[in-house]
């Protein structure tokens, strides 16, 4: 065959990979070639978080019509949901270890077991945080350091925000459930029918119903809970990997304890993550609104970057948890090598715009000058480090995929809180660099935890975890 014609075949076998990985492909991803196993679970799951990405920008461009106050109140709320995000996303790591073994050994009645396990143990912990946190959130706000203003304007945002947090518990486990058992493009058509209802009565309630930053909340929180019922619609009617039927729906102690022993240091890596972001907020809050409101604008376009890029790194921690079920480390550690080239690639020229015209970025969001000016120097310093990070990132979740959750959790724990807080002070305080400080010390930290943990990946002892399996039995 010639050159020609084979470049022309593997054209064609990668548009079939990408049309068929985007309607739901029914593939043993132990089996296929690696970078068709790639494609078909990284492409749902990056356009999946491609349109979570959108959401934040679009949020954020609504809310800024609003005023800084109101941009400032979403900055602060999206802190104070830290504790969600953690508990949902380390549930999810728990979820994506312990099924995507099961799927690789072919026992789709453990996989089922255990995501009945996870979704329950999702709903008991968001009920308790939406109780507490719609009760104080006008408390939390001023504990946040929030002045009065952004309080008045933005209590009863944060009261709906936190108070449906379980919509966000059940959206981030269920498409983890998805994703683990191969079933990418159902996790993302959830999430594209939550973010598109979103986007369309955002505006509504914000402007046409004159109901401000709090018709941004209901907005968020109605359309998620439409994509859990359609996610919930989906398991219960056997149209994926993992159908969950009458059987399943029993306590397992067994398969909640290993739950646990996963998903807490999953936890805590991301809320030692999440929660240092807490640390930065204090320190930037002093300099004014309008510094949080550049910093909160700023840090949604790097999330609009960043948020694919994760969603490719979860394709690899499903294929590194997927072959290590079917005992094949190797083609774990070449899938993860793949994924890695996927991201640099993506993530290189991003860097380069973000870096280049940080400003045509931030124009798109405020043009009060006092607003842009942190947003600018923000979003240019971070972008300095998105080659490093598509490498760590995709290395963190490898471990987790794996089921070794604390090496990530140690990593963060150096990184953001021995490191990055103690380093934005003493930049910003210190040596009077102010905001500048702070976004020098966020590049600073994120390429550390990158650097070391390639670094550790390279060594291969993820390879040898244990993962209980799941059982039916009840304990």
């Amino acid at each position: 065959m010639s050159e020609s014609a084979t470049d022309t075949a593997g054209e064609q076998s990668f548009w079939s990979s990408v049309r068929e990985a985007i309607r739901g492909s029914e593939q043993d991803l132990t089996a296929v070639p690696i970078s068709r196993a790639v494609l078909l679970l990284a492409v749902p799951t990056v356009l999946e978080m491609s349109m979570e990405s959108l959401l934040t920008v679009v949020d954020i461009f609504f809310v800024s019509k609003l005023g800084s106050d109101a941009v400032a109140t979403v900055g602060l709320t999206e802190t104070m949901l830290s504790p969600i995000y953690a508990l949902a996303m380390g549930l999810s790591a728990g979820a994506t270890a312990i099924i995507s073994r099961a799927v690789g050994k072919k026992d789709l009645d453990a996989a089922a077991t255990a995501a009945v396990q996870v979704i329950g143990i999702s709903i008991a912990l968001a009920v308790a945080f939406g109780i507490v946190g719609g009760l104080l959130a006008r408390h939390l706000l001023s504990v946040m350091g929030a002045t009065q203003g952004v309080i008045d304007t933005g209590k009863h945002y944060t009261a709906v925000m936190l108070g449906g947090g379980v919509t966000i518990f059940l959206l981030f486990v269920i498409n983890g459930i998805f994703r683990a058992a191969g079933d990418a493009a159902i996790a993302m058509r959830s999430l594209w029918l939550a973010n598109i209802l979103n986007m369309l009565l955002a505006p509504v309630l914000i402007f046409v119903l004159h109901m401000g930053v709090m018709g941004a909340a209901i907005a968020m929180t109605g359309s998620r809970a439409v994509g859990v019922l359609y996610q919930l619609m989906m398991l219960r009617r056997a149209r994926g990997r993992v159908p969950i039927g009458r059987k399943h729906l029993i306590v397992v102690g067994k398969v909640i304890r290993e739950l646990v022993k996963i998903a807490t240091p999953a936890t805590g890596q991301v809320l030692i993550e999440t929660a240092s972001w807490l640390g930065l907020v204090r320190i930037l809050a002093s300099y004014g609104s309008e510094t949080l409101a550049g910093y909160t604008i700023a840090m949604r376009v790097v999330i609009f970057a960043l948020l694919p890029s994760w969603g490719l790194a979860q394709a690899a921690a499903a294929l590194v948890g997927q072959n290590l079920g079917a005992g094949s480390p190797d083609r774990a550690r070449r899938s993860v090598n793949t994924v890695v080239r996927y991201n640099l690639a993506f993530l290189g020229p991003v860097g380069l715009a973000f870096g280049l015209v940080p400003g045509f970025f931030v124009s798109f969001f405020t043009n009060d000058p006092a607003t842009a000016a942190p947003a600018i120097e923000s979003l240019r310093i971070v972008a300095i480090g998105f080659i490093v990070f598509a490498y760590g990132m995709v290395a963190v979740q490898a471990f987790n995929g794996a089921g070794d959750t604390t090496t990530p959790m140690l990593l963060n724990l150096v990184s953001f809180w021995f490191f990055k807080i103690p380093f934005a002070y003493v930049l910003a305080k210190v040596f009077g660099m102010g905001p500048r400080g702070v976004f020098v010390a966020i590049t600073s930290a994120y390429a550390l935890q990158s650097i070391v943990a390639a670094l550790l990946f390279r060594r291969g002892k993820w390879a040898t975890t244990k993962v209980t399996s799941a059982t039916q039995s009840s304990d």
